[in-house]
């Protein structure tokens, strides 16, 4: 199957673009090149291939979801260059 430059024109109107004939001609050859490296993976012996849902198998590492120490608030807002009792205080952002 081969896109003409007629079908690149068709469907750049409907698309609501104005081509040059020099993009014209370029998209052309660029759609035909796609086209003719689709038809290659076509011929590609897949038989023996397990589908699967993502090119390579990865699993998460997970860490247990359990309680730990934290940062005390009183530590951490000692490095605030402002706070209010247990809170940071920010610059207001909106009036």
């Amino acid at each position: 199957m081969k896109i003409t430059e007629k079908e690149v024109i068709y469907v750049a109107h409907l698309a609501r673009l104005e081509l040059t004939e020099e993009e014209v001609g370029k998209f052309t050859t660029q759609l035909n090149d796609i086209l003719l490296y689709m038809e290659k993976l076509n011929q590609v012996n897949t038989e023996n291939v397990e589908p699967m849902s993502h090119a390579i198998t990865l699993s998460n590492a997970f860490r247990d979801d359990c309680v730990e120490e934290s940062l005390h608030h009183t530590l951490s807002l000692s490095n605030a260059p402002d706070a209010h009792g247990d809170f940071f205080r920010v610059p207001r952002v909106i009036d």
